[in-house]
């Protein structure tokens, strides 16, 4: 595979949605104001200060609202949910969703995943990073626990987390990936208002980002804002990688990046 660099890296954000929530909006808003006009008396008018005001606080309210659902509902969120639906219904990823785990802090979310049966988590370092609290959730809801940061390798943007359990749902890490041109992949996450959210992708290539000493993977995949930390598995159900963030690539456009298990396991063994 050919081997690029490039200079456009950013952390995954929600950016990617923000033009196509704002058009939609803009279509169910006229949708909306159609409905009422159609077949409908003109109401008797209200004073003029009181229909501004009223005007006021529809416009806050819609604003608000339509921001939460479109984000929710836009096209691409319809589409990736329907995908995981379509996933989880598979014995083996039903079975991977168990040791996905939602990593929550004092600033957001993100997601980590089970390496071992006595607690412990995998995740993205910039998920944990000064970080005053740290929980960490089990898809069952009740298996909810008190982490802490034990290993810490920013270089290459992964964190491992210890919690206080025995006995749980793991992923088998891979001892080394060497990736074939759109090999299938899966991933499963915590991405927007969502968790647990499986999904699947193609391998494209190595890339080199800048300040990087080491090369990571892209994937063709619906990645958004807290699949941070989602592991990346193969066919034979072993993790071959971490999502961490999304490129825009002059060739592929929007994709994933996951940094390889190789580098973990280096970091694991050491």
């Amino acid at each position: 595979m050919d081997k690029k660099k490039n200079e456009d890296f950013e952390p995954i954000s929600e950016e990617e949605l923000i033009e196509l929530v704002l058009e939609e909006q803009k279509k169910a808003l006229e949708k909306a104001r159609e409905e009422r006009l159609s077949g409908v008396k003109e109401p008797k008018k209200r004073p003029k200060r009181i229909r501004l005001f009223a005007w006021m606080m529809a416009a806050m309210l819609a604003f608000s609202t339509f921001a939460v659902i479109f984000e929710i509902y836009s096209i691409p969120a319809i589409e990736f949910l329907k995908a995981s639906s379509q996933l989880s219904s598979q014995e083996n990823i039903q079975q991977y969703k168990q040791a996905v785990v939602e990593i929550k802090t004092n600033d957001g979310k993100g997601t980590g995943f089970s390496i071992s049966q006595d607690g412990y988590i995998v995740t993205n370092h910039h998920v944990i990073e000064d970080a005053l609290t740290l929980t960490v959730i089990f898809p069952d809801a009740e298996s909810l626990f008190k982490g802490k940061v034990v290993e810490t390798y920013p270089e290459i943007d992964l964190a491992i987390v210890k919690i206080d359990a025995e006995h749980l749902p793991y992923l088998p890490l891979a001892e080394s990936y060497t990736p074939t041109e759109n090999e299938e992949i899966y991933f499963i996450g915590n991405p927007l208002y969502f968790t647990g959210i499986a999904n699947k992708g193609n391998v494209i290539d190595y890339t080199l980002l800048e300040d990087w000493d080491e090369e990571v993977l892209m994937i063709k995949a619906p990645v958004y804002r807290g699949n941070s930390g989602s592991p990346v598995i193969n066919k034979n159900g072993s993790v071959i990688g971490v999502v961490f963030a999304t490129l825009e690539h002059e060739t592929h456009g929007r994709v994933g990046l996951f940094v390889p298990v190789d580098l973990l396991q280096e970091k694991l063994k050491k």
